[in-house]
């Protein structure tokens, strides 16, 4: 009886037990159930109330770039994100879709005169870009507009805005903010070339200017491209007046060079280092690569030389372990001479001489570049200028040269040459058993037995060399050079092409005053006939008020009008 008592006790704590065990087990999942309820109506809140601020922010930052927009547009507010596209112009004017046209217009922006941009990058989330921090981040420029041809939805950047914005590397499907702003009209510009050589162009702020034409607006920080030629020079932009972003259409700017500063690039840079008569400067040049100096001749010396009769002598000192060099002279404006522009030259094998004379009408007063071209190998040189000073005859030699020719002579059989008839027999006997002379036409030259058969003429051009020269030769002056035009000429041809044919070429605009390429023949039969470039068919296009009536007339048809009108010559 008690052991069943005891049992039925025990198997009912037992129950007991599992009943408390149970109800606890439900309480504390009731708890966690309402903690996770909690926890999820206070996450949907939290997100709910950064919905609301975002949307709050949103508001504000579209009010604010509005406002913005109306201040920087004076009333019209354009704004558009597209995928920048490049293609390739001169100048910083952009493309855009025919839809910007709409707009623009429908807000009167073309009745305010010409029209400007801003440009900022629109970063994507994971664009490699993001991750490089700090300023570049933060690329914005500015530029005009060219047209309304764009395809929708894109932008086309020149390759002067796509530098600017995209320093680096551009992103795949880079987006562009484009917003309309009014700039005013600069005043001062300070700039800095990145890299050597820009100051030793001829009249080098000319050439900016010619530059900054094809410009619409600049940008504080911004790298401009300046071409000069096949050479190309970039220049920061270290301060901009009344603003950082300027208008430089119809504008009078002060413009300051400063010099490149201690870090600036020499590699991909043509330096004119200076020489001075009397003094010479060594170097080593690699084949293919130019190395250049440059001399002037002051109105003085020019006087001595021209009085005088004196002569200029350029002249290299080369090693010739395996290696040569070319010379190349040139006046200026033409800076920077090469094997296929240049004035003067010498090919010889070693050292080499150029002698400069007043009586050649391309020498003159002014400054000469010198380039030492490597034409084989890597070669030490030596380069120097000198005044060459006249050697007076010796006294008594003139004398002796009148009487010699007053001695009966009689012309030798075999190198044609006078000898006096005293003597002829005893001189054919020796000139037959140790000379030769030349048979190829034209030439005639006496040439000792040993060295006849070193003694070759070209093929092509009939001149005459040393045996160990004829390679070089054959190179320099007969193996065909393409000009960067397209046409390809031997050397003496290519050399006149580039003078005066070649659409590439720098000349002096009889208009603007600046160095700038030719271009092809004019377009108008008349400029063709007056024999104006197609730059100077363009360029005297422009008009400007007649001095004597004040009458607009092109700058080309000037002339015709003074005379034709007010009878002056």
């Amino acid at each position: 009886m008690d052991f069943e008592l005891r049992r039925a006790r025990e198997k009912l704590d037992k129950e007991q037990r599992e009943r408390k065990e149970r109800a606890k087990l439900k309480l504390e999942k009731e708890r966690k159930a309402r903690e996770e309820a909690k926890k999820q109506r206070d996450a949907i809140e939290a997100a709910q109330r950064s919905r609301r601020l975002d949307a709050i922010d949103a508001q504000l930052k579209a009010e604010q770039q509005m406002e913005e927009s109306l201040l920087a547009g004076r009333g019209i507010v354009f704004y558009r994100i597209l995928e920048a596209v490049p293609f390739q112009s001169s100048g910083d004017k952009i493309k855009l879709p025919p839809s910007c046209f709409t707009e623009l217009s429908n807000q009167g922006a073309f009745d305010k005169g010409p029209m400007y941009f801003q440009l900022s990058l629109v970063y994507q989330e994971g664009s490699s870009a993001i991750k490089d921090g700090g300023k570049e981040n933060n690329r914005t420029t500015h530029s005009g507009v060219l047209e309304f041809t764009a395809d929708e939805g894109s932008v086309g950047i020149p390759p002067h805005v796509w530098s600017n914005l995209f320093p680096v590397d551009a992103p795949k499907n880079p987006l562009v903010e484009v917003r309309y702003v009014r700039l005013p009209k600069g005043t001062y510009a300070k700039l800095q070339p990145v890299g050597i050589g820009f100051s030793d162009l001829p009249n080098h702020k000319a050439i900016l200017e010619t530059s900054l034409r094809q410009h619409a607006t600049l940008s504080q920080d911004d790298i401009l491209t300046v071409k000069y030629g096949e050479l190309t020079y970039r220049l920061r932009i270290l301060e901009l007046k009344p603003s950082s972003s300027i208008s430089v259409l119809e504008t009078d700017i002060e413009v300051d060079i400063v010099n490149p500063g201690v870090e600036s690039e020499r590699m991909d840079q043509y330096v004119l280092k200076p020489l001075v008569f009397g003094t010479s400067d060594s170097g080593l040049v690699d084949e293919g690569n130019y190395t250049y100096f440059k001399f002037s001749i002051d109105d003085k010396t020019w006087e001595k030389i021209v009085s005088e009769d004196v002569k200029i002598e350029v002249k290299i000192d080369a090693e010739t372990n395996g290696g040569d060099t070319d010379l190349y002279v040139s006046k200026h404006p033409l800076i920077f001479p090469n094997r296929h522009q240049h004035e003067w030259s010498s090919h010889d094998v070693g050292s080499k001489t150029l002698i400069l004379s007043s009586k050649d009408r391309n020498v003159g007063a002014g400054t000469y570049s010198i380039a030492v071209y490597g034409f084989k190998g890597s070669t030490k040189y030596q380069v120097s200028v000198h005044i060459q000073e006249n050697s007076n005859h010796k006294v008594g030699q003139q004398a002796l040269h009148s009487s010699s020719m007053e001695v009966d002579t009689v012309e030798c059989r075999n190198c044609k040459h006078f000898i006096p008839s005293r003597s002829v027999a005893l001189h054919e006997a020796y000139c037959s058993r140790h000379n030769v002379v030349c048979p190829h036409a034209g030439c005639g030259i006496v040439l000792r037995i040993e060295e006849a058969q070193n003694h070759v003429h070209c093929e092509k051009c009939g001149q005459a060399f040393q045996l160990g020269e004829m390679e070089k030769h054959m190179k320099v002056f007969h193996e065909p050079r393409r000009c960067p035009c397209g046409v390809v000429f031997e050397k003496e041809d290519m050399v006149q092409h580039q003078a005066s044919d070649c659409p590439l070429r720098l000349i002096t605009c009889r208009f603007c005053g600046d160095m700038v390429q030719a271009g092809s023949s004019a377009m108008d039969a008349r400029d063709r006939l007056r024999g104006l470039s197609e730059h100077e068919s363009i360029c005297g296009s422009r008009t400007a008020p007649c001095d004597s009536c004040g009458r607009s007339v092109m700058l080309k048809d000037m002339d015709i009008h003074q005379i034709a009108v007010h009878q002056k010559n």
